[in-house]
């Protein structure tokens, strides 16, 4: 898959499509890769008339790692956070929505629709915010405001996404497993089967824990 430098990273991506449609960029949430945007369904889109951009986020998949920055203590930027204090990271929701506009950047494309999941809502959030004028129309699954006001996600879905992915390949397969089922909820039935070989090829395309804790930070530092 091709990659290209935005923001002064570099994004690895991939397209689906006609150049000349109307594009459709894909944002994957937290610790996400782009193949958890179903290859299939992106096709799907695509015949349906769409230019299909997936990528992976910085800090995830193969795009650029900032290992520089350490690993954060979680824990210590949660409290930070609720006591309402602010949270330093080395980078926000803000560079990670730039960065999807250097990709556009890099595409040469002036305007497309998002579509968000989780974190990635969050950040097609911040890009419609920061960019209006490179955006056509803003989709969010399962994402939020930030507003504390709002109910936050269950204690065992915040458990399983502070703990840290196991290093061993069945491990990290058995724990993605655990997250995506917790994640899915009861109301429709869980493919485990299609999220078992998601698991797999994300454990070895480029499993990364340091940075899907520093992702978590950065949406602590956005506020």
């Amino acid at each position: 898959m091709p990659n290209l430098p935005a923001n002064g990273i570099r994004i690895e991506y991939e397209t689906f499509g006609d150049p000349t449609s109307p594009p459709l960029l894909l944002i994957a949430g937290l610790g996400g890769q782009m193949i958890g945007w179903d290859e299939d369904l992106c096709r799907e889109w695509a015949g349906k008339g769409l230019y299909v951009i997936r990528f992976d986020n910085r800090d995830a998949g193969l795009s650029s790692k900032m290992e520089e920055a350490g690993v954060p203590d979680l824990a210590v930027a949660m409290a930070a956070r609720a006591k309402g204090e602010k949270v330093a990271a080395p980078y926000t929701l803000d560079d990670m929505a730039d960065d999807a506009v250097g990709l556009l950047d890099g595409l040469k494309i002036g305007r497309a629709h998002l579509c968000g999941i989780s974190m990635g809502g969050a950040i097609a959030q911040t890009m419609a915010f920061r960019h209006p004028s490179r955006v056509r129309s803003l989709t969010q699954v399962y994402a939020t405001t930030g507003n504390p006001r709002l109910p936050m996600p269950k204690p065992e879905i915040l458990d399983l996404l502070l703990t840290p992915p196991p290093p061993e390949r069945g491990a990290y397969i058995e724990y993605m497993i655990k997250l995506y089922r917790t994640i899915a909820g009861p109301g429709f039935p869980f493919d485990e089967v299609w999220h078992r070989k998601l698991a797999a090829r994300s454990y070895d395309r480029g499993s990364y824990g340091p940075g899907k804790a520093r992702q978590f930070l950065a949406i602590l530092a956005q506020g």
